[in-house]
């Protein structure tokens, strides 16, 4: 009896160890089709971009077609000022809404805060850049930084609101109760106490709000629609990286291609250098609460 149960045992064992083998080796090949067309992306715009970049590249304007040279200085500038009007505009309207979505989550105005948050992340960026330009560029009556500004923040208010209110909560609820207990409000509570603490992840939200914003092109054509030259008038039209990748890509010019490819590798590294900043962002500040906690 013994040694049937200890055959039985080493039996079980051994199947365990190759369904976990096997679960292993699927997972990792699962891993690796995901990953594998992100490489190839990122091979075949870095062989096809690096061509275009020099120094005049990043310093100059766009030259007319058949002029060689010319670079995309206003299209970053204009990347910059519109992405930053979003960020300014959808930062502190979805950290407040993502901190009472998960505060109140039982009310009517919380239930409604999330269903609106999902609802909104799923439109097309296009129609958000159609109701953009009904909402801004008609009574206006000319493109502007400041419509693309708007149309990039409705697309960064529903991550910056999903994002935050899972952080919060992941906040021990005694940080919450303990504020109270002391007489705090609920409003210094949230501010003074919760979203320290969820700093981390509401930061790191954020900046991939930020991205997913910055590489938008088809609400630019409703909004800022682009500018040769160089601006810095937000009440003008304005050229932005993922506009000016659409303006040379249709192009039948092989220079605009070149620089189109270009542009692409340039948003590419910059969306990867928001999110390395933000990695970057919660190392220091986990290091720095550590040390805190150690002395």
């Amino acid at each position: 009896m013994i040694s049937v149960a200890a055959h039985s045992s080493k039996s079980r064992q051994m199947r365990r160890k190759v369904v976990n083998g096997v679960m292993l080796t699927l997972s990792g090949l699962a891993a690796m089709l995901v990953v594998a067309p992100l490489i190839w992306i990122l091979s075949y715009v870095i062989r096809a971009g690096l061509p275009a970049m020099n120094s005049t590249f990043f310093t100059q304007l766009p030259t007319p077609v058949g002029v060689p040279g010319g670079g995309i200085v206003n299209a970053l500038v204009g990347s910059l000022i519109t992405v930053g009007i979003g960020a300014l505009i959808a930062a502190p309207l979805g950290i407040l809404a993502g901190i009472y979505a998960a505060t109140n989550p039982n009310t009517p105005f919380g239930m409604l805060v999330r269903f609106g948050t999902d609802v909104i992340s799923g439109v097309p960026s296009i129609v958000m850049g159609i109701f953009a330009y009904s909402l801004v560029v008609l009574p206006q009556r000319h493109f502007s930084a400041l419509s693309g500004g708007i149309v990039l923040s409705f697309i960064m208010v529903p991550i910056i609101i999903r994002t935050t209110e899972e952080m919060i909560k992941l906040v021990p609820k005694s940080l919450r109760e303990g504020s109270l207990a002391l007489g705090a409000p609920e409003w210094k509570t949230s501010v003074s106490v919760i979203l320290p603490a969820a700093l981390n992840g509401v930061l790191t939200g954020l900046m991939l709000a930020i991205a997913r914003a910055a590489g938008e092109a088809a609400p630019m054509l409703f909004t800022a629609f682009g500018n040769p030259f160089m601006n810095t008038d937000i009440n003008q039209p304005i050229a932005t990286l993922p506009h000016t990748i659409f303006v040379y890509a249709i192009a039948p010019y092989q220079d605009w291609h070149d620089k189109a490819w270009g542009t692409a590798l340039v948003l590419i590294m910059l969306v990867l250098l928001l999110n390395i900043l933000a990695r970057l962002i919660v190392w220091w500040r986990v290091r720095r609460l550590g040390s805190v906690a150690r002395s």
